[in-house]
């Protein structure tokens, strides 16, 4: 019976993690959404992106909404955010979503 109280504290840790990582991806995509990209590519970066980035560097780049754009011009605008690893992992997911090796 004691395992049994040591293990429900962690199972409802990992399942909060779960549910916090799901939230942030719906986030992002949406926010991604938001600045003009394509339904499939922001799916396809939102999971790469909230796996590789804090929750700062996301709400950085929450911040660029816009008309619809290319993955190009997204990343251009990333660039000028100023943070060199949210460009490399934004400019990696586009390359890799765009060209169907990620999905």
């Amino acid at each position: 019976m004691t395992w049994v109280r040591l293990l429900v504290p962690v199972i409802v840790v990992l399942a909060s993690t779960a549910c916090v990582e799901t939230i942030a991806e719906s986030r992002v995509q949406s926010a991604l959404l938001d600045a003009g990209l394509s339904a499939a590519n922001a799916d396809c970066m939102a999971e790469r992106m909230v796996d590789r980035l804090s929750i700062a560097q996301l709400r950085k780049l929450q911040k660029l909404r816009g008309e619809k754009r290319s993955l190009g011009d997204y990343v251009s605008a990333v660039r000028r955010v100023g943070d060199a690893e949210a460009l490399a992992v934004t400019a990696s997911s586009a390359a890799l979503c765009g060209t169907g090796l990620a999905r």
